[in-house]
């Protein structure tokens, strides 16, 4: 689990942080929907890093609010990170889309539920591009690494729009 290790060892460098903070920060950047990481498993990530020794926490209370824990990452945590980066920076591009079972299986339903299916599939497909068009707009001052991820799935999504309705043309002739 490289991907969620990566995320919570940058976001925490970046900034110590709660991991009420970092699940709102990975929720608020839409990041389960370009790396396959749940929300919830960020606070299991985080309890699994402070044991390994990556991250290290400390109790803070501010005014009336009750106690956090606010994680900060370490030296070991920090070589970590760079060694991670390295390694992930490294490993052969993987593009796994859900959606390419429903293809490939597209043969074994009616044919009158073909043109339904490829029809879900490219309207899902046209809402996460109208998505992550909406957030460029909205995030325009975000960093250039944040931007360019945002225009990175942008065009991902126009490709893959562009193939489904080309795929369906030719499939339901």
């Amino acid at each position: 689990m490289a991907a969620i290790d990566l995320i919570v060892l940058g976001m925490i460098k970046a900034q110590p942080q709660s991991a009420y903070e970092l699940q709102k920060n990975v929720e608020y950047r839409n990041i389960s929907k370009w790396v396959k990481v749940s929300t919830p498993s960020i606070y299991k990530k985080v309890v699994q890093l402070e044991e390994k020794g990556d991250i290290a926490g400390n109790i803070v209370k501010e005014g009336k609010m009750p106690e956090k824990t606010v994680y900060r990452i370490t030296e070991a945590g920090e070589k970590h990170f760079l060694k991670l980066m390295e390694e992930t920076a490294s490993q052969s591009v993987r593009l796994f889309l859900d959606f390419n079972a429903v293809i490939m299986s597209l043969d074994f339903v009616p044919e009158e539920s073909r043109g339904e299916l490829t029809g879900r599939i490219q309207d899902e497909i046209q809402i996460m591009k109208d998505t992550v068009e909406e957030k460029m707009s909205e995030r325009s001052h975000a960093p250039l690494t944040g931007m360019a991820i945002l225009e990175q799935q942008y065009m991902l999504f126009d490709v893959l729009g562009k193939w489904m309705e080309s795929f369906r043309k030719d499939y339901l002739k």
